[in-house]
């Protein structure tokens, strides 16, 4: 199949389709809208399911109740959606159930904008619901990927029996380019879903879905359960990309939309004699703390930039460990950073020296 020219919602929601998802439900937001849309056309023809629920919180009950029973289930919504949906999130992960959860991010605090940010890096990276539980968390920087990590994360949520978050923001869900959906990804060896709540079976006990521990031994037993699954994801999980790292005197650090623009910076600052280089996480969840491992040492300075006041930079400052100053530039509501004011930021920290 050659590639196709398709907007970003939409191509993430054919990417879930040939994933074979099940069922989709949600409730719609800008500026992920055209996802739903797309779904709502397309979901039948497959035989699968789609519903338009009447909130946020409906939506993600919905996924819980279809995820126990073993089907394979997304949602989309933005930022603020994505907040109102956290205690059912939180109830899936103490649940151990599987599902892909995509975020196109908007402007906020509170309804915001709904141009293009990333300021739901931490709600997305430590858990916005209640307890110790965590999100698999991908951040992709093009459609391409954003289709290819789609198509992947329904067997990263079921090999983890864990929901898994896409985290986009609206520039990447509002933008097209072309896309080649007949793309090999990997594919994770999956047990059966044995644990499903999917009928009477001969040779098993009843199965059920829960995450209420009412003995406070028994909820640590779990948490600790739980908590080697998060190990696992920082020990042998961890997706990034260096960038013209060799030879770079700074690194900048950053992901999703906000690294195709320094990609722009670095070639701009190359022609005037500057080498600048750069770490893109690709797991928002797990930190690649592995990427800082290969700093060279002629980088100098580490340079955060993300569309929100300075999120990631917390996650930076830990895996740094002290060892490299640390500055920041970002630009939030709804503003996306242009190329020349990168390039001028890692100037006067150049010059600073």
């Amino acid at each position: 199949m050659a590639k196709v020219l398709m907007k970003g919602n939409e191509a993430m929601a054919l990417a879930a389709i040939k994933a074979g998802a099940d069922a989709f439900y949600g409730y719609p937001i800008t500026p992920q809208n055209e996802l739903p849309e797309y779904m709502s056309k397309h979901m039948k023809e497959h035989g699968r399911v789609f519903l338009q629920s009447e909130s946020e919180v409906a939506a993600i009950n919905m996924i819980y109740g279809a995820a126990g029973a073993g089907a394979r289930v997304i949602t989309s919504s933005s930022s603020p959606g994505i907040a109102l949906k956290q205690e059912g999130i939180s109830y899936m992960a103490g649940a151990e159930l599987p599902a892909v959860i995509v975020n196109v991010m908007r402007g906020g605090p509170g309804l915001g904008g709904i141009q293009p940010s990333q300021g739901d890096y931490k709600q997305i990276t430590r858990g916005g619901g209640n307890g110790d539980y965590y999100l698999y968390s991908l951040a992709p920087e093009s459609l391409q990927e954003a289709v290819d990590l789609i198509k992947e994360s329904f067997d990263i949520a079921d090999y983890f029996r864990n929901p898994v978050m896409i985290a986009v923001d609206g520039l990447i869900g509002q933008m097209m380019e072309p896309v080649d959906f007949e793309l090999e990804t990997p594919k994770w060896d999956l047990p059966k879903k044995t644990w499903a709540t999917d009928g009477n079976q001969k040779g098993r006990d009843k199965n059920i879905i829960n995450s209420l521990y009412l003995d406070p031994n028994d909820l640590e037993k779990h948490d600790l359960k739980l908590k080697k699954k998060y190990d696992e994801m920082k020990r042998d999980h961890q997706r990034y990309e260096l960038i013209n790292m060799d030879k770079a005197d700074i690194a900048i650090v950053a992901f999703g939309s906000t690294a195709r623009v320094c990609r722009t910076s670095i070639q701009l600052l190359e022609e005037e004699g500057i080498n600048c280089g750069m770490i893109r996480p690709i797991t928002i969840y797990p930190f690649p703390s592995k990427a800082f491992d290969e700093i060279p040492k002629s980088v100098k300075d580490l340079l955060v930039v993300e569309m929100n006041t300075g999120q990631m930079i917390d996650d930076v400052k830990i895996v740094n460990e002290g060892k490299l100053p640390i500055h920041f530039y970002g630009r939030s509501g709804g503003i996306v950073p242009e190329a020349e004011e990168i390039v001028e930021k890692v100037k006067e920290i150049m010059g600073g020296e």
